[in-house]
């Protein structure tokens, strides 16, 4: 994090016997991959300057197991996860905000079953009950006007229903918003999930992030937008293949509110 964001550690807060308003869970993608990182901190961006009151786990937080259950084992999943959550339960987390789909989907759904109970939220939808409450102002900015087709996270949308939250952040950015053929309850996944992205494709006529990637470019975008960090790296990868990294971004919705607004 560069030194002018303000990222508070719950030990930290805790020490001056404080409570946060919102735990921001990070997640494996958002701490150590170079790309996500950029999410994270757009991020941190806006919750600094709109005054969320805010908290990470630092080095207590681990990865939520979603990759491990994914794959099909289910011990290091439950391992994992009995980790995270005796950490959450011993600091009262009641609220969590992430900008990962698999850690949203894996905290808020697998679990309560072992035991943790919280509010769970993504980050869109937690931007736009920002919006909704008058403390988020979204502008157009550099995006006004622009061609934009949004991708879908399997994991936001067909795993938990979400569709809106994102696609109303980008109409505050008085985007074009173009749909691909296939978006919403019928989106197609960019290969990434189910483990997949740590893995090698199988055999095939082609890898399922460039089809998916091809859809996106027949809406003649003039950029992408995602909201996950692993469909950004899965997207981005796809339009390197077909050679339009110069002219087409892909950029998380995040991204483009901080930079719209200059947050």
């Amino acid at each position: 994090m560069s030194e002018n964001l303000k990222v508070p550690t719950m030990a930290s807060m805790m020490a001056e016997d404080k409570k946060p308003e919102v735990l921001f869970w990070v997640g494996c993608a958002g701490s150590f991959d170079d790309r996500a990182k950029k999410i994270t901190k757009a991020f941190v961006k806006i919750l600094n300057n709109i005054g969320v009151d805010f908290a990470v786990l630092g080095t207590e937080e681990s990865c939520t197991g979603d990759p491990a259950k994914r794959a099909g084992n289910e011990f290091l999943f439950q391992m994992q996860a009995a980790t995270n959550i005796e950490v959450l339960n011993a600091y009262e987390i009641k609220k969590i905000v992430t900008t990962c789909p698999h850690c949203f989907n894996t905290i808020k759904n697998e679990y309560p079953a072992l035991g943790g109970n919280y509010e769970v939220m993504h980050h869109t939808q937690f931007l736009k009950k920002l919006l909704d409450e008058g403390k988020l102002k979204v502008e157009g900015g550099q995006f006004k006007g622009k061609r934009i087709t949004f991708h879908d996270p399997c994991y936001l949308g067909r795993a938990n229903g979400e569709y809106e939250a994102p696609r109303e952040l980008l109409r505050k950015l008085d985007v074009e918003l173009v749909e691909m053929k296939s978006c919403k309850s019928r989106g197609l996944c960019c290969g990434a999930g189910g483990a997949q992205m740590f893995k090698d494709a199988e055999p095939g006529n082609k890898e399922v992030n460039i089809h998916r990637t091809e859809e996106a470019l027949e809406t003649k975008p003039e950029a992408i937008a995602a909201g996950c960090p692993f469909c950004n790296t899965m997207m981005t990868d796809g339009v390197k293949n077909k050679e339009k990294q110069d002219s087409i971004k892909v950029y998380d919705v995040v991204e483009m509110i901080a930079e719209a607004g200059d947050l």
